[in-house]
């Protein structure tokens, strides 16, 4: 993209990542980063958005965004990410609802808690403390088949708390973008083979709401050479779909 002929969007131009909203040390949390760009273009009930991101999000570093009429960037130094609507409409659902239960049951086997990557993580790190991240702490539900393990099918449930509320009793965006993320990703070998998200589509049908519980599932799709493919999906406790998502993940080179 032509970084010339973009213009800084209306209202508030500029756009920080925290330090409490990393992914790996040092970075944003990839949903996290990504919706921070998907709540400028969409809203619950509205249209998908996919954001591509360029580089590690910084933290604690002003971002300016800026459009060309189609497609929304996020810059500091260099270009962090691109976001624009997409139709996700013919798109299946990425695998079935899990009831609470089993997914309850399903963290007992999250392979976070033996070792983590990103142990500081936002959304699914395991050091974080209840009211300081989203603890999401996927485990496998449904094993996947052959050496990548395709098809492999994680679940947790998620009560959001009171510090995610937004106001009107939901979760914002771009918190439940952060929620869509990471169970994705533990679909895959993460411990073993570390990825990054680099690319994410999701589409909002409904806020979740505070104190309710719901589960998030992540589904592995395919594993050509260094991506990962996922889908993630989040529902209530009665199986109705709220949100879902697939993404491209990067394997970090060794």
């Amino acid at each position: 993209m032509a970084m010339s002929h973009l213009t800084p969007v209306d209202g508030d131009p500029l756009v920080t990542i925290g330090t409490a909203h990393n992914g790996p040390d040092g970075s944003g949390n990839g949903g996290y980063s990504a919706g921070l760009l998907a709540e400028r273009l969409t809203t619950p009930g509205g249209p998908a958005v996919e954001v591509t991101l360029r580089t590690p999000p910084p933290l604690e570093t002003p971002l300016t965004l800026a459009t060309d009429g189609t497609t929304l960037t996020m810059s500091g130094r260099q270009l962090v990410a691109e976001a624009r609507t997409v139709d996700l409409t013919d798109e299946a659902v990425p695998g079935e609802p899990v009831d609470p239960a089993t997914a309850q049951n399903a963290e007992q086997r999250y392979p976070g808690h033996s070792g983590h990557p990103f142990p500081r993580c936002y959304s699914c790190g395991p050091e974080r403390g209840p009211g300081d991240g989203l603890r999401l702490f996927p485990g496998t539900v449904s094993p996947g088949h052959g050496s990548d393990n395709i098809g492999n099918t994680v679940a947790c449930t998620w009560t959001p708390g009171p510090e995610l509320d937004d106001g009107t009793g939901r979760v914002d965006l771009r918190r439940t973008w952060a929620a869509l993320d990471c169970p994705g990703g533990w679909s895959s070998d993460i411990q073993g083979r570390p990825i990054v998200l680099g690319r994410m589509t999701a589409q909002i049908t409904a806020s979740p709401r505070i104190a309710h519980t719901h589960v998030v599932t992540g589904h592995l799709h395919a594993v050509e050479g260094r991506k990962v493919l996922t889908g993630s999906a989040l529902h209530d406790a009665d199986g109705r779909l709220l949100a879902r998502a697939r993404a491209t993940w990067i394997a970090l080179q060794r």
